[in-house]
């Protein structure tokens, strides 16, 4: 029994069960089942329907050009490992991917090379003879698939930054102030107003001899985290422990009138992560919900920032970040992937840079910019074997990865 959504690996298999129809609360039914034939033929399922759809690239229409004159990042001369004395151009406020064969260099020039020289450190050895370009860039983000949070406390509301919102919102409400309640009675994690039996967690632990520890609900505060006075605050009927309760496609509407809370749930739903509650727990959240949640931090916090610089009437140089990110569609369904796609098109659209290490074939066939490593791998790999379109990549036969990419090309030019 496999979790797969690799093509190839579902036209293999003796039996499918496709789940869904959705994610999270809106999916855990089976779809479908059977073979891949019989899969094809149901149209409830959207595994189905995708990979009977393929994605016409580049989506948008046309690939943001890419010229001589547009700022670039220049590193010349990188040597490590493999990697010997190699020239990497990337373009700023472009979508970059490298491609190649596993072992081929594209971790070691990510993370060892890129990284540090765009960030302005100073290696401990001579990794590279100059760096130029990099002055441009206010911050460089690493975003991978690793959890946002370890313990209950680590909510998607506190990775948001939603929490301070809510609390202050909350405060600000008439009985809140007449109470003489503060924006930290609203905190859950610290603060006067959190159930003092279960400091807030909601769960009591329970040590017991010879077996591991348990989790039980809270019998005050019957899990709800606050104290009854705190829970009788209502903003348009609902305490902040029903706030916490509502899916980010609810709190959109719900939080309309406020626009630093309905703008990162407006995101989290338009890149599927809809379904997830606010009050979620970050331990429950996959790699893949975790990465784009990442993701939608930043945009968030991009958009809200133009925003009130528009409404001062104030003109300012948006943040320019470097995202770097390493297959961030493993295990992810063709329909996240194409979620995926769309916020990394919309980072650079915000005026990022983005850099994404990929085998997915409708990733790469996205980008503004493809460096193909390789040839081979290890000691025959660490060059730059092609680097432009995913057109001009896909035409050069020294490519291991070109012939899949011209096929895929081909396939999804096809009405």
């Amino acid at each position: 029994m496999v979790v797969e959504h690799d093509e190839d690996t579902m036209r293999a298999a003796d039996h499918i069960l496709d789940l869904g129809p959705g994610a999270g609360v809106h999916g855990g039914e089976i779809v479908a089942q059977g073979t891949w034939k019989e899969i094809g033929k149901n149209n409830a399922s959207a595994t189905a329907r995708l990979l009977g759809s393929p994605i016409r690239h580049p989506s948008r229409g046309q690939r943001r050009p890419v010229r001589k004159s547009d700022p670039w990042l220049k590193i010349r001369g990188a040597r490590i490992r493999t990697i010997r004395n190699l020239d990497l151009d990337l373009p700023l406020h472009r979508l970059n991917a490298f491609s190649g064969v596993s072992g081929s260099g594209k971790s070691t020039l990510l993370h060892e090379i890129l990284l540090p020289a765009a960030s302005g450190r100073k290696p401990r050895e001579r990794l590279w003879k100059s760096v130029a370009g990099a002055e441009t860039i206010d911050r460089v983000v690493e975003v991978d698939q690793s959890p946002i949070g370890k313990t209950p406390r680590s909510t998607v509301a506190t990775y948001l930054g939603l929490m301070d919102e809510l609390r202050t919102l909350y405060a600000a409400l008439p009985e809140a102030r007449q109470a003489g309640f503060t924006a930290s009675h609203f905190s859950h994690n610290a603060g006067p107003g959190r159930c003092p039996a279960c400091d807030g967690a909601g769960t009591v632990r329970i040590q017991m001899n010879f077996l591991p520890p348990a989790d039980v609900r809270c019998e005050e505060c019957g899990g709800h985290r606050w104290k009854q006075e705190i829970l009788s605050v209502r903003y348009r009927e609902k305490s902040i422990h029903d706030a916490l309760h509502l899916s980010a496609e609810q709190a959109a509407e719900f939080f309309s009138a406020q626009p630093r809370l309905a703008t990162p749930c407006r995101l989290l739903a338009e890149t599927g992560l809809g379904y997830l509650q606010l009050g979620q727990t970050s331990p429950t959240l996959s790699g893949g919900e975790a990465q784009r949640l990442k993701l939608v931090t930043e945009l968030a916090a991009a958009q809200i920032s133009a925003d009130q610089a528009r409404a001062r009437g104030r003109a300012r140089r948006p943040a320019h970040h470097l995202f770097l990110l390493e297959e961030p569609t493993v295990g992810l369904h063709l329909a996240d992937v194409r979620r995926l796609i769309d916020l990394l098109h919309r980072l650079v659209d915000a005026g990022h840079t983005v850099v994404v290490i990929e085998h997915h074939l409708d990733v790469l066939a996205e980008a503004d910019h493809l460096l193909d490593l390789g040839p081979e791998s290890g000691e025959a790999g660490g060059r730059i074997v092609t680097q432009g379109t995913p057109e001009h990549v896909a035409a050069c036969p020294a490519s291991r990865t070109a012939p899949f990419l011209r096929s895929h090309l081909t396939r999804s030019a096809k009405p």
